[in-house]
């Protein structure tokens, strides 16, 4: 196979960095990935070691690399960090490997977050002329990792993914998968909030079409499925995919909401019950054609592959 040339790709052992490595590399591409303990991955070549909560020097790292990918970072999953840590990894890190990349690379592809425009909740439909208005630390760090990314003279795109989900999710879509896995009905049937989701196929399709594209995009960019579900469907939709009925008992969200609190689950039910709505029309309008067209078949697709 004829090499594309040579990308760095930071947070290559995450779980989305390990879905872009093999996706680059089975496309062609020479993947170098910056970790803090490098190792061997799927459709990783080459490795440098990155530690991005202290400062270093990218000129090594960088030697030959035609397109950037930083997906590195501290993800909101870190309860009680410092807001300082946020800073120095998601704004601090990033703007020293993309100051070290300007006038050396082609692209660069920074996957921020939909948290650097929102909260876990929005009352309308989120698209890139919302008002950025992020509600913590991570959300802060991202969007200011953004601006600054903005004034370089670099081809820098912002994705701005929704929840992730696919094969070796954590987090709150990993609590979710385990209450999915329960041999009992669940008191979810309720819960018809409309909530964006994203498949990880569907990320990994759409920086594959940044980095294809003739010219490069620059700004902030929604990655989104093309349409939202909810909270009901997606649950319905994890149990489809796993061959089993949905089982959903309509309990109502007020009740929910207390049984949350009182076991102290508050922050992850607003994240997983409110409304959260994410229009990725623009990056549609790019030539996005993402392999999941919607939610409930992306779910179904991801757990039918984990069952073999």
């Amino acid at each position: 196979m004829t090499t594309r040339g040579r990308i760095l790709l930071t947070g290559a052992g995450g779980f989305i960095g390990r879905a872009l490595a093999a996706s680059l590399a089975a496309d062609g591409w020479t993947v170098r990935a910056a970790m803090r303990a490098p190792g061997r991955l799927p459709g990783v070549a080459e490795t440098v070691t990155a530690d991005l909560a202290a400062p270093m020097d990218w000129t090594d790292a960088l030697a030959g690399v035609d397109a950037v990918i930083h997906s590195a970072g501290i993800a909101h999953a870190g309860p009680g960090l410092p807001d300082a840590l946020y800073e120095r990894v998601n704004r601090d890190a990033t703007l020293e490997l993309a100051r070290a990349a300007a006038g050396r690379v082609g692209r660069f592809v920074f996957l921020s977050s939909i948290r650097a425009q929102s909260g876990p909740t929005a009352p309308g439909r989120l698209t890139e002329d919302t008002p950025p208005a992020p509600t913590d630390a991570y959300g802060r760090s991202k969007l200011t990792a953004e601006e600054a990314l903005a004034g370089l003279d670099l081809a820098c795109v912002a994705l701005r993914p929704v929840v992730v989900y696919g094969p070796g999710v954590r987090g709150n879509v990993g609590t979710l998968l385990r209450l999915a896995r329960l041999p009992v009905p669940l008191p979810f049937a309720s819960l018809t909030a409309p909530r964006a989701f994203l498949a990880l196929d569907n990320l990994v399709d759409a920086v594959r079409l940044l980095l294809d594209r003739p010219e490069p995009v620059r700004g902030p960019l929604i990655a989104a499925d093309p349409s939202p579900t909810s909270l009901a469907e997606f649950l319905a939709a994890m149990r489809r995919g796993m061959g089993r009925s949905p089982m959903m008992l309509p309990l109502p969200p007020a009740v929910m909401a207390t049984a949350a609190a009182a076991l102290g689950k508050a922050d992850l039910w607003e994240r997983i019950a409110g409304p959260l709505e994410a229009d990725p029309t623009r990056l549609l309008s790019l030539g996005w054609r993402p392999p999941a067209r919607s939610t409930p078949e992306g779910v179904e697709r991801w757990l039918r592959s984990d069952r073999g």
